[in-house]
């Protein structure tokens, strides 16, 4: 971001300095020192909040969302995505109930870590005391990932009955 007297000065924008009309490519064509004569320095953009967790002005300003409404959000995302990795071998339950068939030693494994993640992963939500504990216990989050087509972690330990723990979350991206 270009600034002109600590004014933001917008990309592709004509503007006006001493008298003088510059056209909007001029800040794309300057040299850094033509910029400099005319006291135009440059600094990063700020860093956008993350929408998970604040309301986002134009100004790119962050209001922290309300605690509470953001647990239970979180709470049936953790839900969510326990169910969502339970149902690829959901059908091997349902197996085993209908005809016997034993389920695979590293799928049982899988499952109750999977189980066991969303207990702690719940547990550790509904235990943030403040706001800045609750992102920081969001964003570390960690489930157990196990690639059920050759039964093997993808990652991690060699043996498969020990779950890989990621974490699923997506950094924000920033325009």
């Amino acid at each position: 971001m270009f600034l002109l007297n600590g004014t933001p000065l917008p990309p592709d924008q004509p503007f006006e300095h001493d008298g003088v009309q510059y056209p909007s490519n001029w800040l794309r064509l300057a040299s850094e020192a033509d910029k400099a004569a005319i006291g135009i320095t440059e600094q990063p953009d700020p860093v956008r909040p993350d929408d998970r967790f604040y309301w986002v002005d134009g100004n790119n300003q962050g209001t922290p969302k309300d605690l509470d409404g953001l647990k239970a959000q979180w709470t049936k995302q953790v839900d969510q995505i326990a169910y969502t990795l339970l149902l690829p071998t959901d059908w091997m339950v349902v197996r085993k109930s209908e005809v016997g068939t034993d389920i695979p030693a590293d799928t049982v494994t899988y499952r109750t870590a999977v189980r066991a993640a969303a207990v702690s992963n719940r547990a550790a939500i509904a235990n943030a005391a403040d706001f800045d504990a609750f992102v920081s216990v969001v964003t570390a989050l960690n489930w157990p990932i196990v690639d059920m087509i050759s039964s093997t972690p993808t990652h991690g330990p060699a043996s498969p009955s020990e779950p890989v723990m990621i974490n699923l979350d997506v950094a924000p991206t920033t325009p």
